[in-house]
């Protein structure tokens, strides 16, 4: 495992950093041609009130279409809900040309390529961490980070800087970030999570209302 080196840069297109994850994507290619197939880009506002953080592309979603939590079930879910709470223009994800916008909103991923399983190892987390520090070196006073599962969660600590320990990961917790900012948890969107109701629409429209709220007063 290469390690990344701290970069001014929050996406590389072309980063082969993680053989694993290369060699994966390059046998995904050959069997959906179609595909995006390569580390999937931040998605959303530049300096933005709320920034997401997600796992990983998926198979078939945002490894396909080439966009954040587009084409599967996990996009669905989040997607209807930036929608119903003010941060997108419409309420469907279906591929990079479908007109969709996000408002005062950004949406990244810990690992910025699908991982086998959907499971990276600690070293590929580890080495895409210098992406997501550097995203979240670049976020403005105030933000308020949402942290879409436990890889997320430790991913985001970690790349600020702090002690996982102390912000252990807990669907609906808050802990309070320098410069203002502000980090929520949730259970991820995910279809295994929704359907076994670890994570129901009420509790992640909850977490949203707190969101819009927090921002609202700002």
């Amino acid at each position: 495992m290469s390690k990344a080196p701290f970069s001014s840069d929050v996406f590389n297109p072309d980063c082969h950093l993680c053989p694993r994850l290369s060699q994966f994507l390059d046998t995904v290619k050959t069997d959906y041609p179609h595909y995006h197939c390569r580390p999937v880009a931040p998605f959303g506002r530049k300096h933005p009130g709320l920034l997401i953080v997600g796992l990983a592309p998926g198979k078939h979603g945002a490894n396909a279409t080439g966009r954040p939590f587009t084409g599967d079930h996990a996009g669905i879910i989040l997607y209807e809900t930036l929608y119903k709470f003010g941060f997108s223009n419409q309420p469907d994800a279906t591929a990079l040309d479908d007109g969709l916008t996000l408002k005062n909103c950004r949406i990244t991923n810990a690992v910025k390529c699908l991982p086998p399983e959907n499971k990276p190892t600690g070293g590929e987390i580890k080495t895409c961490n210098a992406y997501l520090q550097a995203e979240l070196a670049g976020l403005k006073k105030g933000t308020v980070i949402l942290a879409l599962g436990g890889i997320a969660h430790k991913a985001v600590i970690s790349a600020l800087g702090l002690k996982q320990v102390d912000h252990p990961f807990g669907h609906g917790l808050k802990y309070p970030l320098p410069r203002e900012q502000l980090l929520l948890t949730s259970y991820h969107c995910s279809r295994y999570n929704t359907q076994t109701r670890r994570l129901t629409t009420v509790m992640f429209e909850q977490i949203f209302r707190t969101i819009r709220r927090i921002l609202d007063k700002a």
